[in-house]
């Protein structure tokens, strides 16, 4: 089967050798080094995805401001969505007419033992999400977006824990481990040339195999809750109207849009940052 466009949504934390939190912030000791090892696990996706029969490959960078993936070293056959605020954050730039979707370098959800680097949305201001009553990551969230438009999910890499998290939530699609966390922040990885050459092999085997592609349809109304760490941030975000303080620190959103979930909770992450920045020393 032919696939005529694929869209590829690319965080960090789960690119190959990978594990410093110093590697995936702008500034930090081996960031730049880091944003190379980024662009060439998405290289890897991409060529994949064009050698299985895509005709347009868009491909978001997922982490952070969304100014990571070099654009100079991307493979020029794709677009490349980029820069900070955008409404749908990790999943801009997908909508109905995508055949499949791909994420590569995605993490275990916070908290996961031996999850690398594992986190919810952000590192330290959010200690959990329930989509519809259900503890979810951020492979859940952003499955569940692109389930919501019709589009499944062919191909999830990360470390161990991000995989065994996907198989979780999306059933036997293909994953690829490129490293197994020791803790949080330590891992046993595999050399980035290999873990390359391994991305391609089961992207390319994933989009030639429609049947393992798996199509996450939650039932509306979409129902958001966040245990925030901090009752600042939870009181501010309850300021927005249709969120509900439901805790001294936890907020709660209902909607029928599933977009506007992806969208709310990027704009309360934005507010919380600030707060949170501001209160830093108050952990």
């Amino acid at each position: 089967m032919g696939i005529m466009k694929v869209f590829i949504s690319v965080d960090m934390e789960g690119v190959s050798g990978l594990t410093d939190p110093e590697e995936m912030r702008a500034g930090g000791r081996g960031y730049e080094r880091g944003c190379e090892l980024m662009t060439g696990d998405a290289n890897a996706a991409i060529r994949a995805a064009f050698d299985a029969g895509a005709e347009r490959v868009v491909v978001a960078d997922s982490h952070g401001m969304g100014r990571n993936l070099r654009a100079d070293l991307i493979d020029e056959r794709c677009t490349l969505v980029r820069g900070p605020f955008r409404p749908m954050r990790m999943g801009e730039g997908l909508d109905s007419s995508f055949d499949a979707a791909l994420y590569v370098g995605y993490h275990a959800r916070a908290g996961v033992a031996s999850g690398v680097l594992n986190h919810t949305w952000m590192g330290r201001e959010i200690q959990d999400v329930r989509l519809n009553g259900v503890v979810s990551g951020e492979i859940r969230i952003m499955a569940g977006h692109a389930g919501s438009l019709g589009v499944p999910v062919a191909l999830v890499t990360g470390d161990r824990a991000a995989c065994q998290e996907a198989r979780d939530v999306l059933g036997g699609i293909e994953t690829l481990s490129v490293k197994e966390g020791r803790d949080r922040y330590a891992a046993e990885v595999v050399p980035p040339a290999r873990a390359r050459r391994l991305i391609y092999d089961s992207a390319l085997r994933a989009l030639r195999d429609p049947a393992t592609w798996s199509l996450l349809a939650l039932t509306a109304p979409y129902t958001l809750s966040v245990d925030w760490n901090a009752t600042s941030i939870a009181q501010s975000c309850s300021l927005i109207p249709s969120v509900t303080l439901t805790g001294p620190r936890t907020t709660e959103f209902t909607t029928g849009d599933y977009g506007e979930i992806v969208g709310l909770l990027g704009v309360c992450a934005s507010l919380a940052g600030e707060i949170g920045c501001a209160g830093r020393h108050y952990g």
